[in-house]
């Protein structure tokens, strides 16, 4: 099992936008932006900027051919302001200089004058002021009121969930050729090429077949560049196309962090019933979605918040409403997980709040109320395959749940300022695009007379390994070494209309795919050798670069074949297409079967605090994930313990800090703190169920974002700690942060500093 890249990345020679030579007279360019959160735009002086030499262009909304709107799913958002700037690093002008470093300082000489208005940073803020991206929505099923009445226990509390910066290594950007007839080449590290196709199409004035996107590869993307790509594509086409010149635009780190949006800040209230023995009667919550200044995804990302609000139980009545909420910082957009997470999160807080009211440890009622085969979900879907049980199971007994307790509690009992802590986390979590038609995917195979084979697919690859396994498929389908198979890039010229590369779903969609377009040009390659050998073409196999007639080699190998092929005009190349089958989802009854598939798993995280200083490790983890029968084995390893480690990070030390007046304070690398690999567990282990998945290549399941919720299981582990040392009842307000643990262990409440408001 090999990861591709991986050769080409430890040898220096991956290439990504900025490292193929630049074409001749390349110009670079640079975004001036709003320096305030909210206010009225009045002008901008730029006689500095311009009179500096090899500054060639500074572009506004009026130089804009076409249409100024990016906004994908709601046309909220223009490319560079206009009227109006809504948040801190909103982009006003594109400054395009001879090199990146004159087209940033002639932005520090530029001046916008804005009449300031009033910033809201807070969601719930914004939802009493009726500041909505989109009217509310509300998942519900049973009668939550007559369950409430009739509940032994009733609990509520609140919620205050961070966001998170992805943090990708490498950096927004994109490069724009301007070519004959106009065309506009353009290369970008975007999830989303099509999306990008689309956008710069729009702002250009250009039908879509006038603009070329590719790209090799992303240095990570986790969500960030699923949408929040095209504006930085469509400013370089922008400028390509006025200038006819090529225009590279990169973002340096502060201001990456400063325009970009990161995973949504969530506030959430909620209420849960019980009866006496731990039975979920009736959940309901609120959630407050910091959606920031325009709707950019927020609007996909609250429905799945909705899909994932119960996790992996089971609540016979249920109502949830959620808010996309309008303030004035970034548009916050996808993150690995697409708002499954923050669901998660309120109703594993509601949990923890019951056990710690009724006196009974917390995973007795989330395994009481796991879900079971057949019941169904609040937005209509009945578990099919349920694995909560299975993976909880396995995970209790593999692992010695009972005697990790004991010895946590003998553990706690000797020491006095040490305490460890364990929590069990389970995840349920549905693939598939919720939106449908996203649900599809095409893939282009060629075999050419040597034997060798190129793939395009819709499929980017950003460092969770989808090259590696379309290479696997290819190759194993023809029966052939993977070293004859090449994976080109992504291209929208090859690949029309795809989907971004997103939602879990990458290597179920293009693997399919691929799969199907094989599968095409193999049957008639067995049809051909089976005339030859006047044999059943059903009889044979390709398998180990040669053809096997009843589990016996034949004398024709991989290679001779594909040349009787091509000398008898038998096609070499095929275009396929799959959509997923079985799915729909009706918005207005907020019902239906949005999922292909459910991943299920289970996670005990141990944790061991300094009472004294507040500071922690995770001393072990142990998974059972849902995996199905995977296609790389290697790579879906990396998934899920790099899905466990940015869950972690989410949960415990990723803290976004706003100040009340819009700007981000945790603006650098020195401010805002992710986890390393000394941060990790030294104590891994991973274990998966290997039954079948129901549309996965070959029965695989995907595995890119279900890893990162046992990270929550972090945020409880910590909890659990602290309640060793000292019961109370602890806010549930994450990140976890070291400050946090200390001034809870201490009796205080973790409150913000009076100038910063989390957002």
């Amino acid at each position: 099992m090999t990861h591709y890249d991986a050769r080409l990345h430890v040898q220096g020679l991956s290439t990504y936008v900025d490292d193929v030579a630049a074409p001749h007279g390349m110009l670079h360019a640079a975004v001036f932006s709003s320096p305030k959160a909210h206010g009225k735009l009045l002008g901008v002086n730029d006689s500095a900027a311009k009179e500096l030499p090899g500054v060639k262009a500074i572009l506004y909304a009026a130089d804009i051919p076409g249409e100024n709107q990016i906004g994908a799913i709601i046309p909220d958002e223009v490319l560079l302001a206009t009227d109006e700037v809504h948040f801190i690093g909103h982009p006003i002008a594109l400054v395009i200089a001879d090199s990146p470093e004159l087209a940033r300082h002639a932005c520090t000489l530029m001046k916008a004058e804005i009449e300031e208005l009033p910033a809201v940073v807070c969601p719930r803020e914004a939802y009493k002021k009726g500041n909505f991206i989109a009217p509310p929505r509300t998942f519900a099923m049973g009668d939550v009121d007559q369950a409430f009445a009739e509940c032994d226990v009733v609990v509520e509390g609140e919620c205050d969930i961070a966001g998170q910066e992805h943090l990708y290594l490498e950096t927004q950007r994109t490069r724009a050729v301007w070519g004959e007839g106009g065309r506009i080449e353009v290369y970008s590290s975007t999830q989303s090429p099509y999306a990008v196709q689309k956008a710069i199409a729009k702002i250009l004035g250009l039908p879509n077949h006038m603009v070329e996107v590719d790209v090799r590869r992303l240095g990570g993307g986790f969500g960030g560049k699923e949408d929040q790509a095209t504006a930085w594509a469509c400013l370089a086409a922008l400028g390509a196309q006025i200038l006819r010149r090529p225009v590279e635009l990169v973002l340096n780190r502060v201001d990456d962090l400063k325009m970009t949006g990161k995973r949504h800040p969530y506030k959430a209230d909620f209420k849960l019933g019980l009866k006496a023995d731990g039975t979920f009667m009736a959940y309901e919550a609120r959630l407050y979605q910091n959606s920031g200044a325009a709707a950019d995804l927020s609007t996909a990302v609250l429905e799945r918040s909705l899909f994932h609000a119960t996790n992996s139980y089971f609540f016979p009545n249920t109502r949830v409403e959620a808010a996309c909420c309008r303030t004035n910082i970034q548009p916050h957009t996808a993150f690995r997980g697409f708002g499954g997470p923050q669901g998660m999160f309120v109703v594993e807080a509601a949990i923890a709040k019951a056990a710690d009211v009724m006196g009974l440890a917390r995973e007795v009622l989330q395994y009481k109320n796991l879900l079971k085969e057949g019941e169904s979900l609040p937005y209509g879907q009945k578990t099919e395959g349920c694995r909560t049980h299975t993976s909880w199971n396995r995970a209790v007994e593999k692992f010695n749940w009972s005697g990790m307790r004991r010895a946590a509690d003998t553990f706690n009992s000797e020491h006095k300022t040490k305490k460890k802590g364990l929590a069990i986390m389970p995840i349920c979590f549905g693939i598939a695009f919720t939106k449908t038609f996203f649900n599809q995917a095409s893939a282009l195979v060629h075999v050419y007379g040597d034997g060798s084979v190129s793939v395009s697919t819709g499929g980017v690859e950003m460092g969770q390994g989808v090259n590696s396994k379309m290479i696997d498929i290819a190759a194993k389908e023809f029966g052939i070494s993977t070293s004859r198979v090449r994976l080109e890039s992504t291209n929208t010229t090859r690949i029309a209309n795809m989907s971004p590369s997103a939602a879990s779903a990458t290597a179920d969609l293009n693997g399919n795919a691929t799969i199907l377009a094989t599968q095409a040009i193999l049957k008639r390659l067995k049809r051909l050798v089976a005339q030859e050998l006047s044999v059943s073409d059903e009889e044979l196999e390709f398998k180990d670069g040669k053809v096997w007639h009843r589990e016996e080699p034949t004398e024709w190998t991989w290679e001779k074949v594909v040349g009787h092929a091509y000398f008898n005009r038998v096609g070499l190349s095929e275009h396929a297409f799959y959509a997923t089958p079985n799915i729909w989802f009706d918005a207005e009854k907020e019902k239906g079967r949005p999922f292909a598939y459910h991943v299920y798993g289970t996670a005990i995280v141990e944790s061991e605090i300094d009472v004294l200083r507040g500071t922690y490790d995770f001393t072990s983890v142990k998974i059972v994930h849902d995996l199905g029968r995977t296609v790389n084995e290697l790579v879906d390893l990396g998934q899920i313990e790099g899905g466990f480690a940015q869950g972690i990070g989410w949960m415990t030390l990723e803290e976004l800090a706003y100040h009340e007046d819009g700007r981000l304070l945790s603006h650098a690398l020195s401010t805002y703190k992710a986890p390393d690999v000394y941060f990790m567990p030294d104590d891994m282990e991973i274990e998966w169920l290997t039954e079948p998945g129901p549309t996965g290549p070959y029965g695989s399941k995907a595995v890119g974002e279900p890893p990162l919720m046992y990270g929550i299981g972090a945020y409880f582990s910590l909890r659990d700690a602290m309640r060793a040392f000292r019961e109370d009842d602890y806010e549930f307000r994450a990140p976890m942060t070291p400050e946090r643990v200390l001034l809870g262990l201490q009796g205080h409440h973790s409150e913000e500093p009076a100038e910063a408001k989390s957002a």
